[in-house]
């Protein structure tokens, strides 16, 4: 990308500061794109565009309302490094079609190992007694900052242990209890798994 000198870490502070802190928001997310523009150039020399919005919430941190999912064993993401970025891809809109098609919230997707991934929104964290299990990046889990800092805080104030592991699908049915954490829409208990 032909990213302009002036996208320094400096001006989108400055950006976000006028744009969204000064204006009274305290708590929310922010979606951010940046992106070609559609020109007559080569792809590498478009010029590029940025777009953001801004959710309020009350409390990023604070569950927001119970998620109903599914698993579909239909389409597999890969585990790759592009697979762990979210971005607009054919898996995610298959998997949002057939999760409105089925009434769920969300849906739990397989690698090609058949072992769970992530969801469409975010990746999952799985209960059982005393012990938060989560599926590796390296078995297509989102690269999250929220997940990250969320493991984090757990792990240091001893609430529980964390392991990275390999789950088959059969986790899902076995855990006392499910969340999904999205750095894009927050942090949601799974009530119901169909």
């Amino acid at each position: 990308m032909n990213i302009p000198l002036d996208y320094t870490l400096d001006f989108f502070q400055q950006l976000f500061q006028e744009n969204v802190i000064d204006k009274g928001v305290s708590d929310g997310i922010i979606q951010f794109l940046v992106y070609r523009n559609s020109d007559e150039k080569l792809l590498s020399q478009s010029d590029v565009s940025f777009y953001f919005q801004v959710n309020v919430l009350d409390d990023v941190l604070s569950f927001q309302r119970d998620f109903e999912m599914g698993m579909i064993k239909e389409i597999n993401v890969n585990s790759n490094l592009l697979s762990n970025i979210h971005v607009h891809c054919a898996e995610n809109i298959y998997a949002e079609i057939y999760a409105k098609e089925n009434d769920l919230d969300d849906v739990i997707l397989l690698n090609p190992n058949k072992r769970i991934a992530r969801s469409i929104f975010g990746n999952l964290l799985f209960l059982e007694g005393n012990v938060i299990k989560i599926p590796k990046t390296t078995e297509g889990a989102y690269i999250s900052p929220l997940m990250e800092n969320f493991v984090t805080f757990v792990h240091k104030q001893n609430l529980a242990e964390i392991q990275e592991c390999e789950m088959i699908g059969f986790e899902s049915q076995k855990a006392e209890e499910i969340l999904m954490i999205s750095d894009e829409k927050g942090i949601f208990p799974v009530c119901k798994i169909k």
